[in-house]
């Protein structure tokens, strides 16, 4: 570990490249020694990653220090790029005290043993194309979640039991990532499937209006202080809806909203702030014409607080909420992949920058050790930094037991949404 700055310690580099190219990280504690591990998720062979989904090639578990610890798969170099998610999540699916990593691999679904990689349980999929993604969710009434939710890239769920017993399917516009959520407190979680609420039987209770495209993403919190959960979209505009299907807001003065984040980024306005991603330019992805993106906050009643003024190319930035990442009690908005030479970052809710990391490359986000706090890992096909506001030893966990996997870590996606 060393000093980046005063305020910024460089814990630990790895290098990963055993698990190949265009991985990407997942973090939970696999061996319940009270310190996370990293999983690199590397997906096969693929040409079109925006309309073909991914499934996995090979996954690569490395401790803190970098220790390969197991591989399942061969690493393959001309593996297909982070386009769309990979089917993959760490989670305790049988309840039995331990994680393990769910995965599509080879046409069927996976249960890995989180120690050994080894496999536990394999199924069939319900439709050769249900592996865009994974999510846990409590659809049977369950002490704790253990139902699943697969879906193809753009058109249809499938919802299935912890024996992967089919017990519904969705024909809709699901959007990148639905997020499933207990909104009226019954025991039973909604889905948000994009524009459209389910309830835990796949029946539409209803959905948003007047929206075009698709939900890109999908965030879940007490907005406005009225002790009910609000859900914020970001689609083609962001909009703000109440549970029960009432349109509170929306921000048209964005060309794309392309990310949200909900955040206590700010002390001085009431409830919680909306941070949000305008892709203002699509770039053609052949750098013949550039694009350009920008961040803007929005207050809980959904005006216009700031909007980033950007001077730099770039238009495939990913905004996240970062908590306790020190002790001021605020949320921070960490950028990442932004391009125009621009590094990844944290900022606070009046676009001041907080902290600037010195590497570029992919991100994500836990309390490693049981700190409470959160370290930042960023990554590329070779190394991965952890940098941390404290300095810690990775070698030992801060907390002395076993770290809780959050519905954040088991519902990690590129397209991050979230609770608060």
């Amino acid at each position: 570990m060393r000093a980046v700055n005063a305020d910024l310690f460089l814990l630990s580099e790895l290098d990963i490249s055993a698990a190949g190219p265009r991985c990407k990280m997942l973090l939970g504690d696999l061996d319940g020694d009270g310190r996370m591990e990293i999983v690199m998720v590397q997906p096969d062979h693929r040409q079109d990653v925006r309309y073909i989904p991914h499934q996995v090639q090979c996954i690569t578990v490395f401790d803190l220090q970098g220790k390969l610890l197991w591989q399942t798969g061969t690493p393959d170099t001309e593996a297909g790029g982070p386009g769309s998610d990979y089917p993959a999540q760490i989670y305790d699916l049988d309840g039995d005290g331990h994680l393990e990593v769910l995965c599509v691999m080879n046409g069927r679904f996976h249960i890995l043993d989180g120690q050994t990689g080894k496999v536990k349980r394999s199924f069939e999929l319900p439709d050769p194309q249900a592996h865009d993604c994974i999510m846990i969710a409590n659809l049977t009434g369950g002490k704790r979640p253990s139902d699943l939710i697969l879906k193809d890239r753009y058109h249809r769920m499938w919802a299935l039991n912890s024996e992967f017993e089919l017990l519904w399917t969705h024909t809709g516009n699901p959007g990148h990532f639905p997020w499933p959520v207990d909104l009226d407190g019954d025991g039973y979680d909604e889905v948000m499937a994009g524009y459209d609420l389910l309830d835990h039987q796949g029946k539409l209770l209803w959905s948003c209006r007047d929206l075009d495209d698709h939900a890109d993403c999908i965030w879940v919190g007490d907005v406005n202080d009225d002790g009910q959960p609000e859900l914020v979209i970001g689609g083609s505009v962001t909009v703000m809806y109440d549970s029960r299907g009432q349109e509170l807001w929306r921000y048209d003065g964005s060309i794309e909203s392309q990310h949200v984040a909900l955040g206590k980024f700010r002390n001085d306005l009431p409830g919680l702030q909306v941070a949000g991603l305008d892709r203002i330019v699509r770039g053609d992805g052949a750098g013949k014409r550039k694009g350009k993106d920008g961040m803007f906050l929005l207050d809980a009643e959904g005006q216009e607080v700031w909007k980033e003024d950007r001077k730099t190319d770039g238009w495939l930035t990913i905004i996240e909420t970062v908590s306790r990442w020190d002790d001021s009690r605020l949320d921070y908005i960490l950028a990442y992949r932004r391009g125009g030479g621009v590094l990844p970052a944290l900022y606070d809710g009046h676009m001041n920058i907080v902290v600037q990391f010195p590497t570029d490359g992919y991100v994500t986000h836990a309390d490693l050790l049981g700190s409470s706090n959160e370290q930042i890992v960023i990554y590329d096909n070779d190394k991965a930094s952890i940098y941390s506001k404290g300095n810690y030893d990775v070698a030992v966990s801060a907390s002395g037991h076993a770290l809780p996997q959050s519905k954040r870590l088991y519902h990690s996606t590129l397209y991050p949404g979230g609770e608060i």
